[in-house]
């Protein structure tokens, strides 16, 4: 799947004809794949790969493809050279990185056929990344800290703006390895999941507290529970990641947050946590993933019963807080909103190369429609003072500071919350910042933009 677009250009110099059977050319694919990356025996490869010809009943193809793989056989090095000369990509979307990312094209690119590192992200509430280093070292598996810094300025009660900074900490395994060889992994200890991945929970977990800071106190308002909503949640991991950050007995635990004064300003005492996506699977994806990691919502009652989640199997372009309950008002109800918008995935393409197979040129236009359809009908429920992250693991402009473009120019309430230099990852856009893959020791592409809203 990497070299897929490459060696249907190495195939079409090396074929005297157009070869258009679609089974025939894959065979030969694999062929030449076997070849060139693979390292199996020159005459294993054509022999095997003339007989599969046989097997699917493209017979008739034998002849070809012998004489195109001993061609290459001949030459693997060179062949091989020119297949790693350009991308591996379709040509649309090629095109369409050339045009969004021109100065960082070329490392992009290759860095796109790669595979991607294993990251950890290890569960704050139960260990500290340090000590869990140390477990996988007693496992004889080799993984170094990475460290995130991530800046960015936010209203506090006087109304100015006040630059804040938070640290986020992973693992990158040196080899891959199978998760059940990971100390505790069934304990909920540790999760997969990318580097820049985990920037999501943090982020819009140390703006919610913000918020909460700068809120001016008020003796009247005997209301201490905040709510928050994680749209399009499967798997579950930001989702994971937020929850394991508010349990943390720690300064990251919205029940930590300081009140400027605790005598008329009483602590967080309840928290409501929804989470939503479309797919019945998907939603048993999360549940799954919160049972391991013992964070459903039984083990959340257990532990402090001041957390209430909600899962919900719901389209989030549709969706409304407290629809089907009576008297249900759809009035403005989250404190923060975390929504992993749905995009064309071409961020993980190192990580799921048939990505560049199934998507489409179409694709792009369509999911931008998506995004802004769950974004028009996400923020009216966000409540003035609120924060929204919005995420996606793509690399193409359309789905990301485009889209925030266009959605600001058509929300007035809405404010871009400026990331600062302090940013140890992304590149700076006109709004928010951008990950690219382009290192072998790198994370994923993400992209990330806060809003913040105000009253019109």
């Amino acid at each position: 799947m990497r070299q897929w677009h490459a060696l249907a250009r190495l195939l079409d110099s090396l074929a005297d004809n157009p070869v258009d059977e679609v089974e025939v050319r894959t065979t030969i694919q694999v062929g030449l794949v076997q070849l060139l990356y693979l390292e199996v025996a020159d005459h294993a490869a054509i022999h095997e790969t003339v007989e599969a010809a046989k097997e699917i009943e493209f017979a008739h193809s034998t002849g070809l493809v012998n004489a195109i793989l001993r061609k290459v056989a001949k030459n693997p090095s060179k062949f091989r050279k020119k297949c790693d000369k350009k991308h591996s990509l379709p040509n649309w979307l090629a095109y369409q990185l050339k045009q969004d990312w021109s100065e960082q094209y070329d490392e992009l690119t290759q860095g796109l056929r790669q595979p991607a590192p294993m990251f950890l992200r290890v569960n704050s509430a139960v260990t500290s990344v340090e000590d869990y280093q140390h477990a996988l070292d007693g496992a004889e598996i080799d993984a170094d800290i990475v460290e995130l810094t991530t800046g960015f300025k936010v209203a506090n009660s006087s109304g100015s703006a006040t630059s804040t900074t938070l640290s986020t900490k992973g693992l990158r395994l040196h080899q891959s390895t199978a998760v059940n060889a990971l100390p505790d992994f069934a304990l909920g200890t540790a999760s997969v999941q990318d580097m820049h991945a985990q920037l999501a929970a943090p982020i819009i977990n140390k703006a919610l507290m913000a918020k909460l800071s700068a809120e001016e106190s008020d003796t009247e308002n005997t209301n201490n529970e905040i709510h928050i909503l994680d749209a399009c949640a499967a798997p579950g991991g930001k989702l994971a990641h937020w929850l394991e950050l508010i349990s943390a007995n720690d300064e990251s635990s919205l029940f930590h947050v300081k009140q400027d004064d605790a005598e008329t300003s009483p602590a967080i005492t309840d928290i409501k946590v929804t989470a939503i996506d479309n797919e019945a699977p998907r939603i048993e994806r999360i549940r799954e993933n919160l049972q391991r990691l013992n964070l459903s919502q039984h083990d959340l009652q257990q532990a402090n019963n001041s957390i209430a989640l909600n899962i919900v199997c719901a389209d989030a372009t549709r969706w409304q807080h407290g629809k089907n309950k009576k008297a249900a008002t759809n009035e403005p109800v989250f404190d923060a909103i975390l929504l992993d918008s749905p995009c064309t995935a071409t961020g993980v393409i190192r990580r799921h190369p048939d990505i560049s197979i199934l998507r489409t040129e179409e694709d792009i236009e369509q999911t931008a429609l998506l995004q802004a359809d769950i974004l028009h009908n996400l923020w009216p429920q966000l409540k003035v003072g609120g924060y929204l992250l919005y995420v996606t693991c793509s690399i193409l402009k359309q789905e990301n500071v485009e889209q925030m473009q266009d959605f600001i120019t058509h929300h007035n309430d809405a404010v871009v919350i400026e990331f600062t230099d302090d940013c140890s990852w992304g590149i700076e856009q006109a709004i928010g910042r951008q990950c690219l893959p382009i290192d072998s020791a790198s994370g994923d592409g993400f992209y990330y933009a806060l809003l913040q809203k105000t009253a019109e």
